[in-house]
């Protein structure tokens, strides 16, 4: 059977967890969004349908949401779907990864470390024709397309966008970054404003455990936003935190790009002296303030170029 000629030359593909974030990007940038049905068997293993037409067939061009926090089941359902739509008529396949998992570890720290970065990247390379992900965790590596080698990659950054609400909320704030790794997004969004802003040092002795060095900066009576790509356990925030409100400052608010912090460690902050943790909707969280859905179907206008 040959596709209605009003058939849609590309769509949005989405799982049922994520269908507001997907119905907010297809309203930006104009592609319809279909769900992909999932089924558990008891034994843990997927089953998945796609949104095929009355053909049996998706459009030739297709863009995947899957924000991958909590990415190990996702990355099974990525497999699973993106080599189902290849099957089923896809020759342009995107994914949009607005947090992208196993980022961090990109060098072996000790004998025998599996080194993650390297092997999810490939991987997502080789479902994907293209990649779109908003301020990945890159630390050694300079680029996105080195960590994940497709043939196209887009990323997007939170930064300037959280800029625009911090001066907003706390106009001529100072912005700082908690560690080395924070400067280029703190830098990015300073310049978007003209906004001052300085760097902490940090020494990490374990997944929870750090020390941290304010910045030679006078942050008395000042209004200080912490900034940072991501927030998860929050400690490295809390110190940060409590030596700013000992060094005068008169506000700490934290801005992050990917809210992965749970709501104990989000009580923490606050009982620290955080004000208000204001987030991008790049995962879904109640402290999402910023809206990336604009800049992500930007992005994928560029790739369809």
């Amino acid at each position: 059977m040959v596709p209605s000629p009003t058939a849609p030359a590309a769509c949005l593909l989405h799982f049922d967890d994520e269908r507001a974030a997907a119905q907010r990007l297809a309203q930006a940038s104009g592609l319809p969004a279909l769900e992909i049905a999932r089924h558990r068997f008891p034994d843990g293993e997927l089953k998945l349908t796609l949104p095929v037409d009355a053909s049996g067939r998706l459009p030739e061009r297709a863009v995947l949401l899957r924000s991958l926090h909590q990415p190990n089941d996702k990355l099974i359902e990525l497999l699973l779907a993106a080599r189902a739509a290849r099957g089923l008529g896809v020759h342009h396949l995107t994914l949009v990864a607005p947090y992208l998992a196993y980022m961090r570890q990109d060098i072996a720290f000790h004998p025998g470390e599996a080194v993650s970065q390297r092997i999810v990247g490939p991987f997502l390379a080789e479902l994907f024709d293209a990649v779109v992900s908003v301020d990945p965790h890159l630390h050694r590596v300079a680029t996105l397309q080195e960590a994940v080698p497709a043939a196209q990659t887009v990323v997007v950054s939170g930064a300037p966008l959280l800029a625009d609400w911090i001066v907003r909320q706390r106009p001529g704030a100072l912005l700082v970054g908690p560690d080395g790794e924070s400067a280029q997004w703190v830098a990015q969004a300073a310049s978007r404003h003209g906004l001052e802003h300085a760097v902490c040092t940090k020494e990490r002795h374990g997944d929870r455990s750090v020390t941290i060095q304010l910045p030679s900066v006078n942050v008395q009576g000042r209004a200080v936003v912490l900034l940072d790509d991501m927030a998860s356990t929050g400690h490295t925030l809390v110190q940060a935190t409590r030596l700013l409100k000992a060094a005068g400052a008169a506000s700490v608010d934290v801005a992050v790009t990917h809210a992965l912090i749970d709501a104990a460690s989000l009580d923490a902050l606050h009982a620290a002296g955080v004000g208000q943790v204001w987030s991008t909707d790049c995962v879904a969280h109640p402290t999402n303030a910023v809206a990336m859905a604009p800049a992500l179907a930007q992005a994928l206008e560029t790739l369809a170029r």
